[in-house]
């Protein structure tokens, strides 16, 4: 059962429209002169791209994890878990004069993946920055919205704090290698053109531990994260669908990130993947594109929602060129129904990773667009 969202979808979706009205006034040309493009070539620079760029007109900061509880009568067993903060600028003018201009939108979610319930315990924010309901500085990932937070420390540690009225996170989230640069050196392709692009880095293999409270009880846990970044102004073709994404973190101290972006006919509009080697070895990567991909996401198991209807392949075998891992979710209603805020419906959930029959990590699954076609 999904957590009420604590502010209404009425006040969230009037927020939205805001931006919405300016977006349908707008011409394609327009459009395509007030973003500015992802190009290639501009290297990464750190610790100003761990901040917002709010020139853009799409930005995601998604801490997704692996949790072990250490006390409670659910002691030992795994839990996951999801904080993520969204910035979206709208079309309004930054040189409006008004304070009251809606220029840039925040928005978060954030959730629980409680086996022992079978359930995904989530809620949501809305608000437009400023007048100290939030806030994304620029300088370096610090994240506020009527008192959630995700912030990056000096000594590279984010802390993350959630507090809603069935559960509350605090977690602090070591980093152990430095950011790693998706796609050419941080310019991810997510389509057949160049245009098509997102700035892309990730911090895979995050140490953490803190505490969460899930009704009322709380209780101390650790594990393991990843955090991804991204910025854009276009990602999808128009003939996208949605994408399936996955990001793991393995046992042996590396991790493997890898996507497609589907089209609506059934066909492949893009695809990578990139394995990240531990503790500075060389990392190595796939990116193709075309209907037979190098990288394969190749549906085992649906899961069909009770609550949306949408059917979800929840488990997946992912192929890349001779080598094959299976991926295989915590518990199948992992849906989250997010329309009161960023206005999709998607599959985010905890899943293990199995390659020749043996459990050799963890980490989280994406599946977007099986609802209903995708559009940021």
């Amino acid at each position: 059962m999904s957590e009420p969202t604590h502010c209404t979808r009425r006040d969230a979706l009037a927020v939205l429209a805001l931006a919405g009205c300016s977006l349908r006034a707008a011409p394609a040309a327009a459009d395509e002169s007030f973003y500015p493009p992802v190009l290639p070539g501009e290297p990464l620079a750190f610790p100003r791209d761990h901040g917002a760029h709010p020139a853009f007109r799409t930005e995601w900061w998604y801490l997704t994890g692996w949790l072990l509880r250490l006390d409670g009568a659910q002691r030992g067993q795994p839990l996951g878990v999801q904080v993520t903060f969204f910035r979206s600028r709208t079309r309004h003018d930054a040189a409006n004069p008004s304070r009251f201009a809606p220029t840039q939108l925040l928005l978060a979610h954030a959730a629980l993946a409680l086996p022992e319930r079978g359930e995904l315990m989530h809620s949501q924010r809305a608000a437009r920055a400023g007048f100290g309901l939030a806030s994304a500085s620029t300088h370096d990932t610090a994240l506020t919205i009527d008192g959630w937070s995700l912030q990056r420390d000096p000594t590279d540690r984010y802390r993350a704090r959630i507090e809603d009225r069935r559960f509350a996170l605090e977690l602090d989230a070591e980093a152990r290698l430095p950011p790693v640069p998706q796609g050419d050196a941080g310019f991810s392709r997510k389509g057949p053109l160049q245009r098509q692009a997102s700035r892309y880095y990730s911090r895979p293999q995050l140490r953490t531990a803190g505490a969460i409270r899930i009704d009322g009880a709380r209780m101390a846990v650790e594990g393991v994260a990843w955090l991804d970044h991204e910025w854009s102004s276009e990602i999808l073709d128009a003939q996208a669908e949605g994408w399936d994404w996955t990001g793991l973190n393995l046992d042996d101290g590396s991790a493997l990130v890898a996507f497609r972006i589907r089209r609506r006919d059934g066909g492949v509009a893009w695809s990578y993947a990139r394995r990240i080697a531990a503790a500075g070895a060389a990392s190595s990567g796939v990116a193709t594109a075309g209907s037979d991909p190098a990288v394969r996401f190749v549906p085992l198991r649906h899961w069909s929602s009770p609550h949306s209807g949408a059917r979800y392949p929840v488990a997946m075998r992912l192929e890349l060129g001779a080598r094959s891992i299976t991926i295989e979710p915590l518990f199948d209603d992992q849906e989250l129904d997010a329309r009161a805020s960023t206005g999709t419906i998607y599959w985010e959930g905890a899943v293990r990773a199995f390659e020749a029959g043996r459990e050799i990590g963890r980490g989280y699954l994406e599946l977007t667009g099986y609802a209903g076609a995708l559009r940021l």
